[in-house]
C-alpha cells in the first residue's frame, strides 16, 4: 500500500455523525451539513456551568439561548429580526464542541476562538446571516447573555449577588427573570420553536 494511503487510512477522524444523519466536518464545516433540529437537539443536552446547578435538571444551553432573546428583545424592542435569529444562535456552536466555562476557554487560548468561529461562520451561513456579526449587535447580544448569566449564577448557580454583581453587573432594574431548568425534550422542542417562529419573521412568513 502507497505511503500516502497509509497515512489516510491512519489520519483521526474530524467529523461527527449528527442525528439528522449530516456528517460534520469539524476543521472545516460546510454549512450545508448545519440543521437546526441537530443544534436543538444538541444544545438541549449541553449543560451550562457544567451541571453545577440546583434543581432536577441541567440548565441547558438550549433553555438558555431562549432566555438570552427574551432579554434582548426586552431591552432592544426593535431590533431587526434577523438579528434576534442571531441571538438565538449565539452559543450554537457548542452543539459541536459544548459549553466549556470561560476560564477553560481563556486556558486553551486562541486555538479554541478560532475553530469556535470556523463553526460559527457555517451557522450564520446556514440561516443567511453574515459569517461576522456587526460590532454593535455582537455587543448587544452580548449584554443580554451576560445579564442571563447573573440570574442564572444568582438562582441555580450558586453564587451570592455580591459575586454575581462582581462577576456579571448589576441587571436592568426593570428586568425579572426566573431560571427554571426543563427537561431535554422540552428546551429541545422550546428552543426549535422558538427559533422557527423569528426564522418565519425574518423570511416574512
Amino acid at each position: 500500500m502507497p505511503a500516502a494511503a497509509r497515512k489516510k487510512d491512519t489520519a483521526p477522524r474530524a467529523w461527527q455523525r449528527m442525528i439528522s444523519g449530516r456528517r460534520l466536518d469539524l476543521l472545516d464545516p460546510s454549512p450545508f451539513d448545519v440543521e437546526i433540529e441537530d443544534i436543538a437537539h444538541g444544545l438541549a443536552r449541553v449543560a451550562r456551568w457544567n451541571g453545577q446547578t440546583h434543581g432536577d435538571h441541567a440548565f441547558s444551553v438550549a433553555e438558555h439561548s431562549v432566555v438570552v432573546l427574551q432579554i434582548l428583545d426586552h431591552l432592544y424592542p426593535k431590533l431587526d429580526p434577523k438579528w434576534r435569529l442571531a441571538a438565538i444562535l449565539h452559543d450554537a456552536s457548542e452543539y459541536v464542541i459544548g459549553d466549556m466555562i470561560s476560564p477553560f476557554k481563556a486556558a486553551l487560548g486562541v486555538n479554541y476562538r478560532e475553530f469556535e468561529d470556523r463553526l460559527e461562520r457555517a451557522i450564520h451561513l446556514r440561516y443567511g446571516l453574515p459569517p461576522k456579526l456587526p460590532a454593535e449587535v455582537k455587543r448587544k447580544i452580548k449584554r443580554a447573555d451576560v445579564i442571563c448569566a447573573y440570574f442564572e449564577a444568582t438562582q441555580i448557580a450558586g453564587f451570592t449577588r455580591e459575586e454575581a454583581l462582581k462577576f456579571f453587573g448589576r441587571p436592568p432594574a426593570d428586568l425579572e427573570i426566573e431560571i427554571s431548568p426543563m427537561p431535554v425534550k422540552k428546551a429541545q422542542v422550546l428552543m426549535l420553536d422558538t427559533f422557527n417562529t423569528v426564522l418565519a419573521e425574518v423570511e416574512g412568513r
